[in-house]
């Protein structure tokens, strides 16, 4: 029954924390605190004169009782306090070093019930200073919470019950991703129990050697029986898959379909292919099993510490689960949750599988700017990362600029890592389905896809290895203004980039009914997610789904300010062997976006030739079809 040896009673004066906290105490058989009694004498002189405690006061207090939780809990004692806690910052304090020990219990009410029972009792808290309690409170999504309009013993058995209630939600798939949702969904205050399967010899006992390694999991359940696990959950049951995209998906949902019942949940946090989460969407409705394909962008400390997370799907389950998503995402500039419905079907897992298709054209875009400093421009790694280092102070400003800083100042030995590392690079599938679907939707990301294809090119290194013995592959040095010429090409080319990649997921959203809101999708990605930047924080104050981000002057002001710039950086680069296909594709796709008069009237013309395939006149109306004998 005991899970914690901590349990906290909060809720505004007057709302019966002592009289709870001390009923709870003996039954569980532990000492009571009152956080009253720790207040210094200044404080409780305030509140007798009718003035409220503001949070100079309170911070003091709140650290000697952080303090003492932590002394008690040393010493091994189980602790029942009872204190106000009002708002997130004063539980912070409290948490310090205790967050996998504690279990909060929120005791609320109506406001007249409980300034009567005020009223009726003696404390140096007067009822007038209630209303500022009701406005400082802050009811956060986690923990037990009771209303006092029960007797006290009712309170204590509902909150007992709660204690002894199964686990929130089970996640199965123990790799790098979910062992950090695990942690983090744990370190939000829910109960959260895990599977693993068990394989003789390779996978044997991960999720209890997973449990017992973290201390924040000493309440969690480990599990490598399927039905045991799936009982272990309270109803309706919440499952969070973080398998291998594919059969792997498929397999699992199979087996757990043998102990699920009509109502549970099943939340895909892998990179499923969205056509892959439609069907499956569609399968689980019918059989009265809600499913959630969620993307979950952060890479491994995100998903630790508060990743973006862009549920689709049900809409029934999102609304089930949507506190513990929120609880566990990362929080935007203004603390909401970097996390909301995108909208039915595969939708998630779609604009999860865009992010990453825009996130390798950002990758590539920084490698060929690393590429013109080091060989055309003779920089150092030092200098480079010295340079990334201040356009990260700019509105060049991104994550994955960051990083490459980091990146590029990493040693072993004398030797920079980057020197070592070989140059042919992976992809996991995403980048080429992004691809493929803009090819099916019939819209233009041609940066995107050549950042994919970049990553194919670099694969065929042996091939490479003898071109360069066979063509001089000597750099040959350039003269570019770093700041004026080649950041602001930088920074178009990545404007351009994402106007693709926005485009193709509003072009996905007509198409399939998805409804998809942008301002909304920009904002979940301005935190915890990759392609987090500067640039994706003006996108969410400034993005219309009238305009395109090419054609919204709040968004294209660096390109319109500097309409020969990333011409003249390309050109420049014609002149060396540096390989730059995302620099080159902006500019091209940014050069065919504003023709008025495009080149497709040649290609028209063709195709009637060839294959009697017709052709539109500008002097006709629109649709009318016309074919030509032209020989």
């Amino acid at each position: 029954m005991v899970k914690n040896r901590i349990y906290i009673i909060a809720g505004v004066s007057g709302v019966g924390k002592t009289t709870i906290g001390k009923g709870l105490a003996e039954i569980l058989d532990a000492q009571f605190l009152d956080a009253d009694d720790f207040h210094p004498i200044s404080n409780i002189d305030k509140m007798k004169q009718g003035k409220s405690l503001v949070d100079q006061d309170r911070w003091p207090w709140l650290e000697i009782l952080n303090k003492k939780l932590i002394q008690e809990s040393d010493n091994g004692n189980i602790t029942v306090l009872a204190c106000s806690a009002l708002k997130e910052s004063y539980r912070q304090i409290l948490n310090k070093d205790l967050p996998s020990k504690i279990s909060w219990i929120f005791l609320h009410g109506d406001y007249a019930l409980i300034y009567e029972r005020m009223q009726a009792r003696e404390h140096f808290m007067p009822p007038e200073l209630l209303q500022a309690q009701f406005s400082d409170l802050e009811l956060p999504a986690y923990g037990i919470k009771v209303d006092v309009v029960l007797s006290p013993q009712e309170i204590i058995n509902k909150i007992i019950r709660q204690m002894n209630k199964k686990a929130d939600i089970g996640l199965i798939g123990l790799g790098v991703m979910g062992k950090s949702l695990s942690r983090n969904i744990a370190n939000n205050g829910y109960n959260i129990n895990v599977y693993n399967r068990h394989v003789d010899g390779t996978e044997v006992d991960v999720a209890k050697k997973f449990v017992t390694a973290h201390k924040e999991l000493k309440n969690s359940e480990a599990f490598d029986e399927l039905n045991a696990f799936v009982q272990s959950l309270s109803v309706p049951r919440k499952v969070f898959l973080m398998v291998n995209a594919g059969q792997a998906v498929d397999s699992v949902i199979n087996d757990l379909l043998l102990h699920l019942d009509e109502g549970d949940i099943i939340i895909d946090g892998g990179n499923s292919h969205y056509k892959d989460t439609q069907r499956r969407f569609n399968e689980l409705q019918s059989k009265g099993i809600h499913y959630i394909g969620s993307g979950v962008s952060g890479g491994e400390e995100g998903a630790l510490k508060g990743p973006s997370i862009m549920p689709g799907g049900s809409d029934i389950g999102y609304n089930e689960v949507s506190e513990l998503l929120t609880a566990i995402a990362a929080k935007d500039t203004y603390g909401n949750a970097c996390c909301t419905y995108i909208g039915k079907g595969g939708s998630g897992h779609f604009v999860k599988m865009v992010h990453n298709g825009i996130e390798y054209a950002e990758m590539q875009l920084i490698a060929e700017t690393y590429g013109i400093l080091r060989f055309s421009m003779s920089k150092s790694q030092e200098e480079i990362a010295n340079i990334f280092h201040n356009w990260s102070k700019t509105d060049s400003a991104s994550y994955l600029l960051e990083i490459s800083a980091d990146i590029l100042r990493k040693k072993e030995g004398e030797k920079y890592l980057i020197d070592i590392i070989l140059d042919r690079a992976g992809n996991k599938g995403t980048g080429s389905w992004t691809t493929i679907a803009a090819c099916e939707l019939g819209t233009a990301i041609p940066t995107i896809t050549a950042a994919l294809f970049a990553r194919y090119q670099s694969s065929y290194y042996d091939d490479r290895q003898e071109a360069a013995e066979i063509y001089n592959g000597d750099h040959s040095p350039i003269n570019l203004d770093i700041n004026d010429e080649l950041r602001i090409a930088y920074q178009q080319a990545r404007i351009i980039n994402h106007h693709q990649g926005m485009h193709l997921i509003k072009s996905a959203s007509q198409a399939y009914d998805w409804n998809i809101n942008m301002k909304e999708l920009a904002r979940i990605w301005t935190n915890g997610c990759i392609i987090r930047s500067k640039f994706m924080q003006e996108m969410t104050n400034s993005i219309d789904d009238s305009k395109s981000i090419l054609s919204n002057e709040n968004l294209n002001r660096i390109i319109l300010d500097h309409p020969k710039v990333l011409n003249k950086v390309v050109a420049t680069l014609s002149q060396t062997h540096i390989s730059a296909p995302c620099f080159s594709s902006a500019l091209a796709y940014f050069n065919g976006y504003k023709e008025k008069r495009s080149l497709a009237n040649i290609i028209q013309a063709q195709r009637d030739y060839f294959g009697a395939h017709t052709y539109e006149r500008v002097d006709a109306p629109r649709g009318e079809k016309f074919h030509t004998e032209w020989s």
